[in-house]
């Protein structure tokens, strides 16, 4: 058994090092474009929502704490405290999904979503601004893509945590899934302010 979960563990900790690998090279993209296009760049993000990013932001922070309880309460061997935890984060999860969606919405609505239809009426070269967000859509759909992914795999836990599968002698299945939920909201945490928050002094007033 103990061999088993080293074995998890070295593996989620291998998969993790590579979805770093690939993040980071989207970050390095963001920094080499907005070095370029500075002023472009802060126009556009002066038309993200940044309270709404900000609710996130405070949604994932609690659902990581929530998912803290979860691997805690399974080391333990609580069963109903463990589920609830896991139903929590679950909800925080769907919350940030649902809030995520308003904010795209939005986006569809104003013809902001890069390609035939993108329509920019602001000021800033409007090619230049649609590269922002095509990576404001590339970085946070993929972020989105993760975050089902954790929800699902939280589903999965849900079911054999209440029939009490997790127990102080196993539980790397919880822990493991801690990592990754952890993982997903710190890309969360840098994708914020550099998406929402950087440069939004040099270009005042437009958006929200």
């Amino acid at each position: 058994m103990e061999q088993q979960r080293e074995a998890g563990s070295i593996g989620m900790w291998v998969f993790l090092v590579q979805e770093i690998m690939f993040f980071g090279g989207l970050f390095l993209a963001y920094a080499i474009f907005r070095a370029k296009f500075p002023e472009a760049f802060a126009a556009a993000s002066n038309h993200l929502d940044w309270h709404l990013g900000a609710v996130n932001t405070v949604v994932l922070i609690v659902s990581s704490l929530t998912m803290a309880m979860a691997v805690y309460f399974a080391q333990t061997g609580k069963r109903r405290p463990q589920v609830w935890s896991l139903v929590a984060t679950m909800i925080l999860g769907a919350t940030f999904l649902g809030i995520k969606a308003v904010e795209y919405a939005e986006k569809f609505r104003d013809n902001l979503f890069p390609g035939a239809t993108f329509e920019w009426k602001d000021a800033g070269d409007p090619n230049q601004v649609q590269i922002f967000y095509w990576i404001y859509f590339a970085m946070t759909g993929l972020h989105a893509l993760h975050m089902i992914i954790g929800l699902g795999i939280l589903a999965y836990l849900i079911l054999f945590a209440w029939k009490g599968r997790y127990t102080p002698e196993y539980h790397a299945p919880v822990e493991l899934t801690g990592l990754y939920w952890h993982f997903v909201d710190i890309v969360w945490i840098f994708l914020f302010p550099l998406l929402y928050l950087l440069g939004r002094h040099l270009e005042a007033g437009g958006g929200h």
